[in-house]
């Protein structure tokens, strides 16, 4: 393996001449897999696995002094995903400074001027940002509803929080923008969501006005084996619900696996199974609604609310 670029550590693209690069070069070493963008005008060979320290290292490059890491900056240092998947491309870091400091003048960088209490800070790799669970309510007010509500799932799912310690923090930010958005969704944060997927899945179900669902309820054969855990059930109707995501359901011995379990689930022990992808969970289509709606004997609150 040859020599890693600029030692494996991360730089930006106003340092390209100190490393002998051009645009061109970063270009063609970007198409070749090379190196990867790990957010705007940063950039890291590829050989470099991700870090908490990594991505420190990274936003060490860009941060202005007295800033403090905010929002979904603020949880990606935490190892935790919250980014919407629009901006997941274009990532920009965020922070909080001081009203009236000096902003950073490094391209690449969002800066909001505000203020906020020692005790919403940690500090971790050198850097400040917000807690946990300041994070959490920060990203519940602020997100569109189902982005809000799989961001909060994602850090509860890390340990890093709980409903109840968000909803205590919450009782803080009265007031606050978006504070009955976060009160609202505060309450339905579930750690067991293995995937953004399923939190949007559940969120149709609770915001169609129906009862909260089990989540990773697991189906036994009549020899007490488990033979599926499903997303989603309400299993007193046997009614249960998956979301097949691209990264375990897209190969064909996974959809042949995935069948052969639903159709043993429905012909043999009497489970009414829908399956959900992305394209249609955050559409327009009420039919998921409606069709869930029929299986428990209830009329969905509709049109969705996101």
């Amino acid at each position: 393996m040859g020599t890693l670029i600029n030692d494996g550590l991360p730089f930006r693209s106003d340092q390209l001449d100190r490393l002998g690069l051009s645009w061109t070069k970063v270009r063609t070493l970007l198409r070749d897999h090379q190196i990867r963008r790990m957010f705007r005008r940063v950039y890291v060979a590829v050989d470099v696995p991700d870090s908490r320290e990594l991505r420190a290292t990274a936003l060490h490059l860009v941060m202005p002094p007295h800033g403090v890491l905010y929002g979904c900056t603020s949880a990606w240092l935490l190892d935790t995903d919250t980014v919407p998947p629009a901006d997941r491309f274009n990532f920009v870091p965020t922070c909080v400074v001081p009203h009236g400091s000096t902003r950073c003048t490094i391209q690449g960088v969002r800066c909001i001027e505000g203020y906020l209490p020692e005790s919403d800070i940690v500090e971790l790799h050198g850097l400040r940002l917000t807690t946990p669970v300041r994070t959490s309510a920060d990203l519940l007010r602020t997100l569109r509803r189902p982005y809000a509500l799989s961001a909060a799932d994602a850090m509860a799912r890390a340990g890093l929080i709980t409903s109840e310690e968000v909803r205590r923090f919450l009782e803080r930010l009265k007031g606050y923008p978006g504070i009955v958005q976060a009160r609202e969704l505060a309450a339905l944060i579930e750690p067991l969501h293995e995937s953004v997927g399923e939190t949007w899945q559940g969120l149709r179900l609770t915001d169609a006005g129906y009862p909260r669902p089990t989540p990773q309820f697991q189906v036994y054969d009549h020899k007490g084996r488990v033979i599926a855990r499903l997303d989603h059930a309400y299993p007193l109707h046997r009614v249960g619900m998956e979301y097949d995501g691209r990264e375990f359901h897209d190969h064909d011995d996974d959809r042949a696996d995935d069948e052969a379990k639903r159709n043993y689930l429905r012909e043999t022990l009497g489970w009414r199974i829908l399956v959900n992808r992305s394209d249609d969970i955050l559409g327009k289509d009420d039919s998921f609604e409606r069709q869930v709606g029929e299986y428990l004997g209830l009329v969905p609150h509709l049109p969705r609310l996101w």
